[in-house]
């Protein structure tokens, strides 16, 4: 917390999150991590605090993060372009080597590290670990021509998720640390959108809330206002006019399927924001758009 802020106003930040503590206290919250706050310095450091403070207040964060502007960087390093169908990266056999590299070696990893050092005991996992993300060959249908399924290589939808490695971890005092690699019954890599493994760990572990860590405010409308509650048939109605594409569509869509099963809270905020996370979660205030099911 800043110096200049008083001993009063401390006081009462504190004194507001109480209730929240107690309300929240032993339940789940999965955060997908990505966007600038993954990237900057100061971000980075602060997300690790937050997620280490709730973990010491008796919630129990589990992470999922993405790693794109890092698997960009290393595809340029060795030539190749990344292409995007419908907000989904595809993946080739080289490419999904490189993936791999990135996510569960490189990114995966320096999460972990962040975590340890702000106090907390993180452990890094794949889809592969403990068989916690079945999945199967995603193709998608063409937009201009229905009926027609586009091959975007290896990349995965979700089969199955077994969450009992998650639970031991947690139960444990560990923050389990999630790179969204599955693997598909013959043994092949998947790469997964990670906002869609998040959407699914969310909902098989019955979690409190879903947080999604953007680039952006929330959900914004063709006016650029944001929007702060929304519904699964407002949502309907924002894909069907266009007003949501691209990377967003992953994102809400899981965000919409996760509060349709059960999942409380689904809040899609700004990762810019530093200690986004602890104010979502612990202040009246809150920052971003709250997804509720009906």
């Amino acid at each position: 917390m800043s110096a200049a802020l008083s001993p009063t106003v401390k006081a009462e930040v504190l004194a507001e999150a109480l209730p929240y503590i107690r309300r929240f206290h032993g339940k789940t919250i999965v955060v997908k991590y990505g966007g600038n706050a993954m990237t900057e310095e100061k971000l980075k450091k602060s997300f690790a605090h937050d997620v280490v403070l709730l973990k010491l207040v008796g919630l129990n964060p589990v992470v999922v993060h993405g790693g794109g502007p890092q698997i960009e960087q290393l595809l340029a390093k060795v030539g190749k372009k990344g292409e995007f169908v419908q907000g989904m990266r595809v993946t080739d056999g080289e490419t999904m080597d490189l993936v791999e590299m990135v996510l569960a070696g490189q990114v995966n990893k320096e999460i972990v590290e962040l975590i340890n050092q702000a106090g907390g005991k993180a452990v890094g996992l794949t889809g592969q670990d403990a068989g916690l993300v079945r999945a199967r060959k995603m193709m998608l249908e063409s937009k201009d021509s229905p009926g027609v399924r586009i091959d975007i290589g290896q990349v995965g939808e979700i089969e199955k998720i077994d969450p009992s490695i998650i639970t031991t971890l947690a139960g444990n005092g560990f923050i389990p640390v999630i790179a969204p690699i599955g693997s598909g019954s013959t043994g092949e890599t998947y790469n997964i959108n990670a906002d869609v493994v998040a959407g699914k760990v969310a909902e098989v572990l019955k979690a409190e809330k879903l947080v999604m860590m953007t680039n952006t405010v929330g959900v914004l409308d063709k006016n650029g206002n944001l929007l702060t509650g929304l519904t699964a048939k407002q949502i309907d109605a924002l894909f069907a006019d266009g007003t949501l594409s691209g990377g967003m569509l992953p994102k809400i869509s899981s965000a919409l399927d996760a509060a349709k099963a059960g999942v409380n809270s689904v809040h899609i905020i700004d990762g810019r924001v530093d200690h986004a996370l602890l104010l979502e979660i612990m202040t009246d205030q809150g920052v971003g758009t709250m997804i509720k099911s009906h």
